[in-house]
């Protein structure tokens, strides 16, 4: 048994040094799919919410996932770049292995180990090497993502054998050689091959195996299943039209819903609220709860997913009335929800000042302080990551006095930001974003609605580059007709399908996807797929440069 374990603690050790020697590669061109000079490859870390829907689409969705381990990393605006610049620490790898123990022993139980062993062993009480190859083989393809090698698979069935005859419990010996796999690189990691392109030797392509893993994770946001992977080892998958037959098969999938809702949290930075650290001050608020943030953030990401899905132009995200309300957001919306549990479908009335997702408790709760709103957060968000625009940070010596005076000759927002642009270090700044975010002042620290703050009435016009609006609702439209809106969105999706941000040399190419997207209508499954068949998504100019590699 100590032996079996000192394998496992072996095999993980390679984690903390990364995996070397990834091979470049690339696609040949075709009139069908957008050509690009693509970018790099590179070895991504699974995001903890991919590392749990992994292990529930290979294991079981019985199984409780332990919680923390190795946080994730966000750059750039997303967890997805930061994860290609993660690896594991230490103290990490000993919570993954602790989490492999346990996972294992969840899959394997009595209860549920007829489900997933595919065999029955000789015997219960030792050793059975048929029954043991032909489990490590099966679940190791789906945790690998590609079929193990000999030496990989030899190595677990011995781990198996070994552990078995010593414990005299076949399931047992499996466990361990179960929790060897998930503690592998090759499962926690999205290791990202290429190779040659047959028409073409002078480029290079995603072999198949990789191709299946970055789609999967992009659309589904979860590891290939049997008929993806399938595709990339029969050669299907890297040809034009087995590409496009397994890419329309995903997108049009129920789990097309979880991969967009995936993006978007991402994207919002919604995590906050799954981290419990949107945090409101309960005696200025008592009607704010984590129910009330963690029923928020599904409104906004159901409005989202059901909109996108059915086709709906992504820019009407911002002007629709259209939404989801459960009994908890009623109270703070101040509307009657009949339903008991979940959600139901209802339309926000002409007359209320409610329109499109900004509006919503989520993003308004989200960007604002634990007392108060924030114009400031508001409108940087806006300009940052619904524009794409960047912001410069503060400069050191800000006097942040007068944003705490709420009393007095200073009463609203817009008088105090007002007060910040007079201070020649801060109106840069503040220029780009308080015009933009007092749009919301309407809206609360928790995003209830309010007509004046500290007695005063509230002013929420502005303007936007140059148009003006009255109101958030005014705001709404003019982002919904923002000409960076749609190439912001587009620049944001291939960030997170590739982990990086784009080269110079694929500027060219999502200018070209920029197009398609808007001569779409602005449909977000479209755009995924012209991606995916892209040459900019399906070929690389090799390994990331070891200088931009950061801590992998």
């Amino acid at each position: 048994m100590r032996a079996a374990a000192q394998t496992i603690v072996a095999l993980g050790a390679v984690i903390t040094f990364g995996i070397a020697g990834c091979s470049s590669g690339g696609g040949g061109d075709s009139s069908q799919v957008l050509a690009a000079e693509a970018g790099p490859i590179s070895m991504r870390r699974l995001t903890g919410e991919q590392y749990t829907r992994s292990i529930h689409d290979v294991l079981g969705d019985h199984i409780t996932v332990p919680g923390r381990i190795d946080p994730d990393d966000r750059r750039e605006g997303l967890l997805a770049v930061g994860s290609t610049f993660v690896s594991v620490s230490a103290s990490g790898f000993e919570k993954y292995e602790a989490a492999a123990t346990v996972i294992a022993e969840q899959a394997l139980d009595g209860a549920h180990r007829a489900t997933l062993v595919p065999c029955e062993p000789a015997s219960t009480s030792g050793s059975s090497e048929v029954c043991a190859r032909e489990f490590v083989q099966v679940i190791g393809h789906r945790l690998f993502r590609r079929p193990l090698t000999d030496a990989e698979l030899g190595l677990r069935v011995s781990i198996a054998n070994d552990s078995a005859d010593e414990l005299s419990d076949f399931y047992a010996g499996l466990q361990l050689s179960l929790a060897s796999l998930l503690i592998s690189p090759h499962f926690l990691f999205q290791i990202e091959t290429a190779e040659p392109d047959p028409a073409n030797p002078s480029r290079f392509r995603l072999t198949g195996g990789s191709l299946a893993s970055r789609m999967s994770y992009l659309l589904l946001n979860t590891t290939p299943d049997d008929e993806l992977l399938d595709a990339a080892e029969n050669g299907s998958l890297v040809e034009t039209e087995g590409l496009s037959a397994q890419v329309d098969r995903l997108i049009e999938s129920s789990g097309i819903d979880i991969g967009l809702r995936a993006f978007f949290s991402d994207l919002y930075e919604f995590k906050q609220f799954d981290d419990g650290i949107v945090r409101k001050d309960s005696q200025l608020f008592p009607a704010y709860s984590q129910a009330v943030a963690d029923d928020a953030k599904e409104q906004t990401l159901l409005t989202i997913a059901t909109h996108l899905t059915a086709g709906g132009d992504a820019r009407d995200l911002f002007t629709t009335r259209d939404t989801f309300l459960s009994r908890t957001l009623g109270l703070v919306y101040q509307v009657l929800v009949t339903e008991e549990e979940g959600f139901e479908a209802r339309t926000f009335e002409d007359s209320s000042p409610r329109a499109g997702i900004l509006s919503h408790i989520s993003l308004m709760a989200l960007y604002s302080h634990p007392g108060r709103a924030s114009a400031t957060l508001r409108g940087k968000f806006v300009r940052e990551v619904l524009l794409c625009q960047d912001v410069p940070t503060p400069p050191a010596n800000v006097d942040f006095t007068i944003d705490e005076e709420t009393l007095g000759q200073i009463r609203t927002a817009r008088e105090r930001l007002e007060a910040h642009v007079g201070n020649e270090a801060c109106a840069g700044c503040h220029t780009l974003m308080d015009p933009i975010g007092l749009a919301f002042e309407n809206f609360d620290a928790i995003g209830a609605f309010r007509v004046q703050e500290n007695g005063a009435t509230i002013d929420a016009s502005g303007e936007i580059d140059g148009v003006r609006f009255e109101d958030a609702i005014g705001l709404g439209q003019a982002l919904r007709d923002h000409p960076a809106l749609g190439p912001c969105l587009v620049k944001s999706i291939f960030r997170y399908a590739v982990g990086r941000e784009p080269t110079l040399n694929e500027e060219p190419f999502l200018e070209s996807l920029q197009a398609r997207f808007a001569s779409s209508g602005y449909e977000v499954p479209n755009l995924l797929r012209e991606l995916v068949m892209s040459e900019g998504f399906r070929t690389t100019s090799g390994p990331r440069d070891a200088a931009e590699g950061g801590e992998q």
